[in-house]
């Protein structure tokens, strides 16, 4: 219990949560395993806990209309693993996460959330800054697709998220670029 605590207090770091607020978190959060290819969630299905990833690489992706798989995003170590709509207006998804590699994490119901989100205020305020800075964070990549060049992009990524270029297959990386598998090679020969 004691590393468990240990680890959530560095992600559930807000000014207003206290030791005895991430014991009470720690209570609720269990330390689970996942194989490579092992899906967390697949279209149609509703979320009903996320996840901390202690160690590993997920990906969230969806087939576009001609069936294309298009990775939507990478979640490495010490990311929240969530689909943020599924869970909380509890309505079936279009994205499927899946396990990259064998990965460690610690999950925590929604109803055990809601809880504790509603009795901890501290819990609450970390909920609202980092749905606030998830926000920000999907509207800035959403602008970048569209001024950036495939390689700002690349090299942003490969900034952001190290674990992801040594770890992903290219194909998933290049497809949450928006760009080819060839567009990709090209520009990791020239870097």
């Amino acid at each position: 219990m004691e590393e468990k605590v240990r680890y959530l207090s560095r992600i559930y770091q807000h000014p207003d949560l206290g030791i005895e607020d991430i014991q009470k978190l720690a209570a609720v959060h269990e330390k689970v395993s996942f194989k490579k290819g092992d899906f967390i969630l697949q279209k149609g299905e509703i979320l009903n806990e996320y996840y901390i990833l202690e160690k590993g690489l997920f990906r969230s992706f969806v087939h576009d209309y001609q069936g294309n798989d298009i990775t939507i995003d990478f979640f490495s170590e010490n990311d929240i693993l969530i689909e943020v709509s599924s869970l909380f207006q509890r309505i079936p998804t279009q994205e499927n996460i899946e396990a990259l590699t064998d990965s460690v994490a610690y999950k925590i119901d929604f109803t055990d959330f809601q809880e504790l989100f509603h009795k901890l205020g501290g819990f609450s305020e970390w909920g609202r800054s980092w749905m606030s800075s998830s926000l920000f964070s999907f509207k800035n990549r959403s602008t970048l697709m569209r001024v950036e060049s495939a390689r700002e992009r690349y090299e942003r990524l490969l900034k952001e998220k190290p674990t992801v270029g040594k770890m992903a297959p290219l194909k998933h990386i290049a497809s949450y670029l928006g760009i080819t598998d060839s567009t990709l090679s090209r520009i990791r020969k020239v870097r």
